[in-house]
């Protein structure tokens, strides 16, 4: 008797990359047990030190996460799929439309160009007229607000608002389809607002080429109807969700990394938040970012695509919006799963007492731990004073902690590999009575290996290579490639 358990690629690190594991049917503590005896390096990840599962991931059993069955004493029968689900950071019935009917008459371009709406029975033309009328803010321009803004600017929404500060890199082109070659160094918006004047000029577009910050996100999100989060980071998926909820207004959410994606609505007047969900986020640097870890570049057209689907539906009413659902996607294997998500009634923002009021005098960066802590800090070295040092003789132990697929893009020079997952356990092999220097892409996850090894008693002097190893190649090697 045997269940099998699904570890997403965010974890497959910690247990020597298996994406599922066969192990004894039990119960749900006696399944998680036998997935930790088997990857030792999988229990710090997933369980707290009291036991509990930390807080930004969930089991589910089948559709449902065991915190709405039984807790750790769920029975998970032979043959049973469980699911690790961390943050990357029942549905309603048929949905009555956000948006009331703008009367004004659809011209006749407006008819020819929406056309194909307009045969549908379920939008029509009091459908298309809701979509003139919507204003929809996208958060982030990115791989999944590209695809995401121009479908709802081919779809004839009315207003768009885009916030995003950044500005367009050759590694964006990958994935990012909404802007192109020629838009490297223009910022974002610019680069989306002009592409959307392209599809389609009938539609107004406002644009905010700035952060979204506790300060300014009532103001801004306060003037759309339907805010669709596209970004890339926990502190602003945190800081969306408490606007919405305070503002009563639907989060239409999406997150990916590698080939894995989730998409849903969060709604705090009829379904789960965010926090619901995910009452706190991963420590910094356990779960990667896209620029760390990589992802497929059509996984992002095919999330945004959904987001997409979503914001119209709840638009133009009908339809079974993801409203206390999560689709989980899996684009590698091709495969889509539902998951119900509960609504929280202990939820600090959306539940039946909230503590959380007002977002200026909230701390997202402590929230999620981005902010410098009482911990010891974690030395840096910089490319060019290494390859000093090496030069001149010293002994230094160099140490590779990215993922073997990784280090076939470029290999370190002379450096010893040991994975971010396996350090703590493999600290043996180390000398502490040698300097040692850890590498990683951009000088993040060997923040997280340091700091790893000295909560695992290691008290050797230990050095992060700053801005990684794209600094050696920037400031070193010009030889090696940039990724």
């Amino acid at each position: 008797m045997a269940v099998t358990v699904l570890i997403p690629t965010t974890l497959r690190g910690f247990a020597q990359q298996h994406s599922e594991v066969e192990v004894p049917a039990g119960t749900a503590a006696e399944v998680l047990a036998a997935v930790a005896e088997k990857y030792p390096d999988i229990r710090e990840a997933v369980f707290a030190d009291d036991g509990t599962l930390r807080e930004f991931v969930h089991v589910f059993v089948g559709d449902r996460s065991i915190q709405e069955l039984q807790g750790f004493a769920t029975p998970v029968p032979d043959g049973a799929e469980v699911m690790l689900i961390p943050t990357i950071a029942g549905g309603s019935g048929v949905h009555a439309p956000l948006i009331p009917e703008n009367r004004e008459k659809l011209s006749n371009d407006e008819i020819s160009r929406y056309s194909r709406h307009l045969l549908l029975k379920e939008v029509g033309v009091a459908g298309q007229r809701r979509l003139k009328a919507a204003k929809v803010l996208i958060v982030g321009l990115g791989g999944l607000g590209a695809p995401l803004a121009q479908y709802l600017a081919a779809a004839g929404v009315g207003t768009l608002g885009l916030v995003d500060f950044d500005e367009v890199e050759l590694s964006n082109l990958q994935r990012q389809v909404i802007h192109r070659t020629r838009d490297i160094g223009r910022p974002k918006v610019a680069s989306a607002k002009e592409a959307i004047r392209g599809i389609n000029p009938q539609v107004k577009v406002n644009t905010y080429d700035y952060p979204l910050t506790a300060d300014n996100a009532l103001d801004i999100l306060g003037e759309y109807d339907i805010i669709a989060d596209a970004t890339d980071n926990y502190p602003a998926r945190y800081l969306i969700n408490d606007a919405c909820v305070l503002l009563g207004k639907p989060d239409v959410f999406a997150a990916m990394f590698q080939f894995e994606g989730q998409v849903t609505v969060f709604y705090g007047k009829e379904g789960p938040c965010y926090r619901c969900v995910y009452p706190s986020p991963p420590p910094p640097g356990l779960v990667p970012s896209c620029s760390q870890g990589g992802v497929m570049g059509v996984l992002p057209g095919i999330l945004g695509t959904i987001q997409a689907g979503e914001v119209i539906k709840l638009i133009v009413g009908g339809g079974r919006p993801l409203i206390g659902r999560m689709l989980v996607i899996d684009a590698w294997n091709m495969k889509f799963r539902e998951l119900k998500l509960p609504h929280n009634p202990d939820c600090p923002i959306s539940g039946t007492h909230p503590s959380i009021h007002e977002l200026e005098t909230y701390d997202y960066q402590d929230f999620c731990g981005l902010k410098k802590q009482e911990e010891e800090p974690v030395e840096a070295i910089a490319a060019k004073e290494l390859k000093q040092r090496l030069d001149a003789g010293e002994q230094i132990t160099l140490v590779d902690v990215r993922e073997p697929h990784e280090r076939a893009i470029i290999k370190f020079p002379k450096a010893k590999v040991i994975p971010i997952g396996q350090l703590a356990r493999r600290q043996d092999e180390l000398d502490p009575s040698r300097v040692t220097v850890f590498i990683c892409k951009e000088g993040k996850r060997s923040i997280l290996a340091i700091r790893t090894l000295r909560e695992a008693g290691y008290h050797g002097l230990m050095f992060n290579l700053k801005d990684g190893i794209n600094s050696w190649a920037r400031d070193v090697d010009a030889s090696m490639p940039q990724y």
